[in-house]
């Protein structure tokens, strides 16, 4: 398998990233890790915390910002799902190396997320899970050089199914 410097992961809150993540960095021999914890430890603040002391606007800023000037080499990345709305922040993603979109149906990220309220989600108030997952949508598809549909499948399933998909960008 091509040794990539990184792989990034986006997707929905609830599409597996992490845990995913965690998975494929054993396989890989790279590090791992989750910029929402890049976030956290910046800010000394959870996700929600800073949302709930600003506003939803705030906390896209300030993960542009993580993002934008993070230097990841070796790493598998999972990203916060709101990561899409940073063009500077994606643009540095995409120079470590290829983008992994973990895609999941919305009723399937439903059933997987049972704290949408007060999970630290970058969205507006007011706005449905259904309306920023179809605004989100799009914006993983931009960046994705692989999409990997998760629905149906088993944790060593999407595994086995991104290891093939980058097997094949080398």
């Amino acid at each position: 398998m091509k040794k990539y410097q990184s792989v990034v992961l986006i997707g929905m809150p609830g599409a597996g990233k992490s845990t995913l993540g965690v998975l494929l960095a054993k396989e890989l021999a790279m590090d791992f890790v989750d910029t929402d914890l890049l976030i956290q430890s910046r800010e000394g603040k959870t996700l929600q915390e800073i949302i709930d002391g600003s506003d939803y606007l705030n906390l896209r800023r300030i993960e542009g910002e993580v993002i934008s000037s993070a230097e990841l080499p070796n790493h598998v990345i999972a990203t916060g799902g709101s990561v899409v709305y940073s063009a500077e922040g994606m643009a540095n993603l995409r120079l470590l190396g290829p983008v992994v979109f973990l895609h999941c149906s919305a009723a399937e990220l439903r059933r997987r997320i049972h704290n949408y309220e007060s999970r630290g989600i970058a969205k507006a108030p007011g706005q449905s899970f259904e309306e920023l997952f179809a605004e989100r949508e799009a914006l993983y598809r931009k960046y994705a050089d692989i999409t990997v549909d998760c629905d149906g499948r088993d944790l060593q399933q999407v595994l086995g199914r991104v290891l093939e998909e980058l097997e094949t960008l080398s």
